[in-house]
């Protein structure tokens, strides 16, 4: 599973809050959600976002509430891919189940800049800034998280068979 895309950076305790605001918990449309996404942070993330994009930022990202909504907004906003220094627990397992993609790399959160250009092997757990010409190495996902992400979340994936 390969991502590539360009970097758009955040910092450090970026909370669910922040990701898709409270006021708009009140539809469970993936492109309303998306079209809200990051606004309280980054007013220009809905214009800049292309699909493909990798999101890099520090610590705790994903702290805060244990809503689903974040990670599909985010997801649905057009990025493929999280890289994070680490997670909030709850927003790590709720990415997982609904197919977003994300890895946790020091190295690279420190090694990548905003608008980089990325590319992510989560099969070798390689991720490489294709703009400075510089790598790193992180765990890859096991093979039934591959599956999962690969099948658009758990649901899709139980559905296909591919959980039992």
């Amino acid at each position: 599973m390969i991502f590539n895309g360009k970097a758009i950076k955040y910092g450090d305790n970026v909370d669910t809050d922040v990701i898709i605001p409270a006021r708009y918990l009140n539809t469970i449309d993936k492109k309303e959600l998306a079209s809200h996404c990051m606004e309280d942070i980054d007013k220009n993330f809905v214009n800049k976002v292309e699909n493909g994009d990798i999101m890099v930022a520090g610590f705790n990202f994903g702290c805060g509430s244990s809503r689903e909504h974040a990670p599909i907004a985010i997801k649905e906003s057009g990025i493929s891919l999280v890289i994070a220094r680490s997670f909030a627990r709850i927003f790590y397992r709720n990415s997982i189940n609904i197919g977003l993609a994300i890895l946790e790399c020091d190295e690279a959160v420190d090694g990548i800049a905003e608008g980089d250009k990325v590319e992510a092997d989560l099969d070798n757990g390689i991720i490489y800034n294709r703009t400075t010409g510089k790598s790193f190495k992180t765990q890859p996902f096991p093979e039934f998280i591959q599956n999962i992400i690969t099948n658009g979340g758990l649901v899709q994936s139980i559905q296909k068979g591919e959980i039992k």
